[in-house]
């Protein structure tokens, strides 16, 4: 795990799912200061479901870690993708990946 995150899944009408994702499900991440993608494991924290339009706590693991390097930290904000489709946002609550940390105060 690399950090845990809040989630809000996109209504279908807003650009979201259809269906529900389930806790294992990995869409592609994107954070706003880099074009760099990668795909993030979620495991939700107290759920198995989430429909489109709700929110979820979720443990994230990132494919490429190295990529962020000292680069995340709690209260950066990005999107979870399937293609070009963003079908959710999520903010960083808390980092436990020390290596994504970034050691900067002023964010």
């Amino acid at each position: 795990m690399d950090f845990i995150a809040q989630l809000k899944y996109r209504t279908h009408e807003d650009g979201g799912r259809k269906t529900p994702a389930c806790s294992g499900y990995k869409p592609r991440l994107k954070f706003a200061f880099t074009d760099v993608q990668t795909f993030g494991l979620q495991t939700f924290i107290d759920k198995d479901w989430v429909y489109p339009g709700e929110e979820v706590t979720a443990k994230i693991k990132i494919s490429d870690p190295e990529l962020f390097a000292g680069q995340l930290y709690p209260g950066i904000e990005f999107e979870l993708r399937e293609s070009a489709r963003i079908i959710a946002t999520g903010v960083i609550l808390m980092i436990v990946n020390s290596m994504l940390n970034k050691t900067n105060a002023y964010h």
